[in-house]
C-alpha cells in the first residue's frame, strides 16, 4: 500500500515538470534519471521522439574513470560526457527535465557538468 502511494506521488511530480517542458528541434530536452547506483541522461527530440545523444555511469568509458557510480563526482562526469557528445552534433542549447527529483544533489551536479561542457540552459 505505501509503495503504490509513493509511486502514484513520483507520476504526479513527473506530470507536473513535463508539463512545462516540450524539447524541440532547435532546443531538444535533456532528460535525467538516477538509480541508487547509476544515473543516466539523454537528450531528446520529443517532436520526431527521438534520443539525440545519450550518456550514463554505464558506459565503459565513464567506468573506467570512476572508482564509485553512485556519488555527484560520477553524476558531474555524465553531464560533461553528455555535453561534449552534443556539441559533436551540433546541439548548443537543451531544456533541462529534472524528471521527478529535486534540483539537487546528483541531479544538480549533472546538470553543472553539462553547463560546464558548453551547454547552454
Amino acid at each position: 500500500m505505501k509503495a503504490k502511494k509513493a509511486k502514484r506521488a513520483a507520476l504526479r511530480r513527473k506530470r507536473q515538470v513535463r508539463k512545462k517542458i516540450v524539447g524541440t528541434p532547435d532546443r531538444p530536452r535533456l532528460s535525467v534519471f538516477r538509480s541508487t547506483r547509476h544515473i543516466y541522461a539523454q537528450v531528446i527530440d520529443d517532436m520526431a521522439g527521438a534520443t539525440l545523444v545519450s550518456a550514463s555511469t554505464m558506459t565503459q568509458s565513464l567506468r573506467d574513470q570512476l572508482p564509485k557510480t553512485g556519488n555527484k563526482k560520477a553524476a558531474e562526469l555524465v553531464g560533461e560526457a553528455l555535453a561534449k557528445q552534443a556539441l559533436g552534433v551540433g546541439i548548443k542549447c537543451v531544456c533541462f527535465d529534472r524528471n521527478r527529483y529535486k534540483f539537487h544533489g546528483r541531479v544538480k551536479a549533472l546538470a553543472e557538468g553539462a553547463r560546464k561542457g558548453g551547454l547552454a540552459f
